[in-house]
């Protein structure tokens, strides 16, 4: 923690002094050494700790660098609040590992989980039935399925019918529970193997028909950290395959919601305008949230106090529809188009600076119970709780993933599919 205190302080100076691209190297070598720490320790490539400090960091480097006109010099709040985030949560997890010791060897106390078989396909027969009607529900209802549309640049944020599409997008569970269904199968034939590819290609196509390009990232991160976390036989390479991938399937979905160059450019304001768009985009998805964060420290007339976070209560119980001022809040961003946040947005709309660091304890103390349990998991849809962990904190710079109702709508789902196991097996 001693080193990245220094860098952090470094970047800061840097930042002051308009040396922006030192500014955020220093934060990229602080990022690769937090990771570098708790992975030379436990020999696990998805520990939660390393995951959230390196892409927490590296997303903030990214930023740093200022590569668009829409960026600006933080506040002296924003770089606190981004400081707090990190040591909250770090130090949490440190607290709690001295006073209850350690995790688990992460390969030494590797346990087979057996005996669930017939649950887990039963489980993903039922999600790829049930995502299918809701997906055809939806197309009947609204007269279009959005990969067809052309010349309408959102026309996937209209592909929604509220309460229907949280059944929709379920279908990204699917590949996960794959992973664990042929680890249990391991060795064996017969007619499921193909049922179940032609569950994952439903889970898959799903996405692709809605051009929702984080749902299919979604599908295959989850599908990988089970993997991983469930199987002795892991290699880098397989990160590889999933990057094969993610990226030709993420440029075509782009295509196809209408999103030319042109478009992009024009959006994201770079200071070089000749910089390729395959470079200019993914930079801005991650960079542009921090500015966002320091639009809302400089631009917020008043806390939440609650209301904000808890707008999965409200939208789940349909609260939202009877009183419509209990989600009357405000997005405020740097651009209209730009609308991702970060992990930590919504803490600060309720709370503040304090808001920030409760929230990153409390996500530390979280992290802690799952790295330190998830080796004596029995129930293998527990492994799928760690993995949305993981992926979420992965992604920390992009959305308030815990303040979206389809976070919980998940969880409920995984934690259904879990019970479902112990009935049935």
């Amino acid at each position: 923690m001693d080193v990245y205190l220094i860098c952090y302080l470094a970047s800061f100076l840097f930042a002051r002094a308009e040396h922006y691209y030192l500014s955020g190297l220093v934060l990229f070598m602080a990022a690769a050494y937090l990771y570098w720490y708790d992975y030379r320790r436990t020999e696990n490539i998805v520990h939660l700790r390393a995951l959230f400090s390196f892409f927490w960091v590296f997303g903030q480097g990214m930023s740093c660098l200022k590569l668009s006109n829409l960026q600006t010099d933080w506040s002296p709040v924003t770089w606190i609040c981004f400081l707090l985030a990190l040591t909250g949560f770090w130090f949490t997890f440190e607290l709690l590992e001295r006073r209850y010791g350690p995790e688990e060897n992460f390969r030494a106390h590797y346990r087979s989980r057996k005996g669930y078989s017939r649950a887990l396909f039963e489980i993903m027969a039922g999600l790829t039935i049930l995502s299918s009607a809701a997906f055809i529900l939806e197309a009947v209802v609204l007269g279009f399925v959005p990969l067809f549309v052309r010349g309408v640049p959102h026309a996937y944020s209209s592909f929604h019918i509220s309460g229907v599409h949280y059944f929709t997008v379920s279908c990204v569970l699917v590949p996960a529970f794959s992973v664990l269904w042929f680890q249990q199968e391991k060795g064996r034939g017969g007619w499921k193997h193909i049922a179940v590819i032609v569950m994952d290609a439903a889970a898959f196509l799903i996405p692709i028909l809605c051009v929702s390009r984080f749902q299919m990232i979604l599908a295959v991160l989850l599908a990988l950290v089970v993997f991983i976390v469930s199987s002795r036989d892991f290699q880098f390479a397989y990160v590889g395959i999933a990057l094969a991938v993610i990226v030709p399937v993420y440029l075509i979905l782009t295509v196809a919601r209408s999103h030319d160059v042109e478009y992009l450019n024009g959006i994201f304001e770079m200071r070089n305008s000749h910089m390729p768009i395959f470079i200019t985009q993914p930079y801005m998805y991650i960079a542009n949230n921090y500015d966002n964060f320091d639009c809302l420290v400089r631009y917020l007339d008043g806390f939440a106090w609650g209301m904000k976070s808890l707008f999965p209560l409200w939208a789940l119980t349909g609260l939202k529809f009877l009183n419509p001022a209990l989600i009357n809040y405000p997005i405020i961003v740097n651009k209209e188009e730009l609308t991702t946040l970060t992990l930590f947005y919504d803490a600060y709309y309720d709370f503040g600076v304090v808001g920030v660091a409760v929230f990153a304890c409390i996500l530390g103390a979280a992290a802690y119970g799952l790295v330190r349990g998830i080796r004596r998991v029995q129930n293998p849809a527990g492994i799928l709780f760690y993995a949305q962990i993981a992926v979420y904190f992965t992604f920390s710079f992009f959305t308030t993933w815990f303040s979206n109702p389809a976070t919980w709508f998940y969880f409920a789902v995984t934690g259904a599919a879990a019970l479902y196991c112990v009935w049935r097996e």
